[in-house]
């Protein structure tokens, strides 16, 4: 197959669509975010990118403390909209009816209609140029009872989305192809 050589960018698939969660000046805040992931194991830690201008990284500066939730595909308008507006100009939990809940850290807000919820501390934050990677250890994670299935999260029930940054838009998931550390075993034939 060809191969067609790109400008260096940030081609990384999937990316997914969350909303990151903070406390400003006591209130709640909630930005829509294309990207970040799992930066460690043990203790569980996830990155996110943060512009520095944005309103919301005013609340991890001002905490240390921040939240990701997880949406499912038919809160696609809320996550939008949460890119859109900015939480200084307008309160994006009333607008969206967000039901905000705190865990353990109390500064990290999350929202109940959101069936994966995480509330993390801040370990470190990066600045990176454009950028801060804002790095924080998991400290408590929330599932909707109906999104699990033998008590662990199931992502078929969460319906999670993607952000497509080149086509500026949201996809849901695809179909169950193989089974993890299973299909790959054909290969051991091969050894």
């Amino acid at each position: 197959m060809k191969k067609v050589e790109l400008a260096p960018d940030r081609y990384w698939y999937p990316r997914p669509a969350v909303l990151f969660g903070v406390n400003i000046n006591g209130k709640a805040n909630f930005m829509a975010v294309g990207g970040g992931g799992v930066t460690n194991a043990v203790p569980p830690m996830i990155g996110i990118p943060v512009r520095h201008d944005r309103y919301s990284f005013k609340g991890v500066r001002q905490n240390m403390t921040f939240s990701i939730a997880t949406p499912s595909v038919d809160m696609v308008k809320e996550l939008d909209y949460c890119g859109i507006a900015s939480g200084a100009d307008v309160d994006k939990v009333k607008i969206c009816g967000f039901e905000v809940f705190y865990g353990h850290l109390k500064t990290a807000p999350m929202i109940e209609q959101c069936p994966v919820n995480l509330e993390c501390r801040v370990v470190k934050a990066l600045d990176l140029g454009s950028h801060d990677f804002v790095i924080g250890q998991v400290e408590g994670a929330y599932a909707s009872e109906d999104c699990l299935t033998d008590g662990k999260p199931d992502v078929e029930k969460i319906r999670p989305m993607i952000y497509d940054i080149d086509f500026n838009r949201y996809l849901a998931f695809g179909d169950v192809i193989a089974q993890a550390y299973k299909v790959g075993l054909e290969f051991r034939e091969r050894e």
